[in-house]
């Protein structure tokens, strides 16, 4: 099947698919003699595997790991047991944090008058340096950046 077909039995985007191919996620779709990506019934089962886990927030390295342990039959169930405990564990962690950050703005918005005075709570409190003497926290996306160039080192 062509990637329109593969596409819409998967639920994934042609966009998508050749962004998975691209990055390794899944294997380089065959050819047709026309040069057109010709997809395969299991190529769109692992592309559904792969659609489920993003839709449940696994990052794109994680979804590497599960494809690995999906693809080994000689696994122990508390591996991939473990890989989803730890991402439920940094979903909690990201949700404490968004919930602090609403508290925060809800005590801003709060303390604006939100009138035709120019001031504003809201942007003072932006404008202040951050005093602590902390380490950012590191920022974390639900895709996890590789560094530039390991997507084509990895084709060559």
């Amino acid at each position: 099947m062509n990637i329109g077909e593969a596409s819409k039995a998967s639920k994934v985007s042609a966009k998508m698919i050749r962004y998975y191919e691209q990055i390794g996620l899944i294997p380089p779709a065959d050819r047709t003699e026309s040069g057109y990506r010709a997809y395969t019934q299991a190529d769109v089962h692992r592309l559904h595997f792969i659609r489920r886990a993003r839709d449940l927030g696994f990052s794109v390295a994680e979804i590497t790991n599960l494809l690995g342990l999906w693809n080994d039959k000689s696994r122990q169930s508390a591996d991939v047991k473990r890989l989803a405990q730890q991402h439920i564990a940094e979903l909690d962690r990201r949700i404490e944090s968004m919930l602090q950050m609403a508290e925060t703005l809800k005590a801003l918005i709060h303390c604006c008058a939100g009138d035709e005075r120019p001031d504003c709570p809201i942007l003072h409190t932006l404008e202040q340096p951050d005093d602590s003497n902390e380490e950012p926290k590191k920022r974390t996306g639900a895709v996890p950046r590789r560094p530039r160039g390991a997507a084509l080192a990895k084709r060559s």
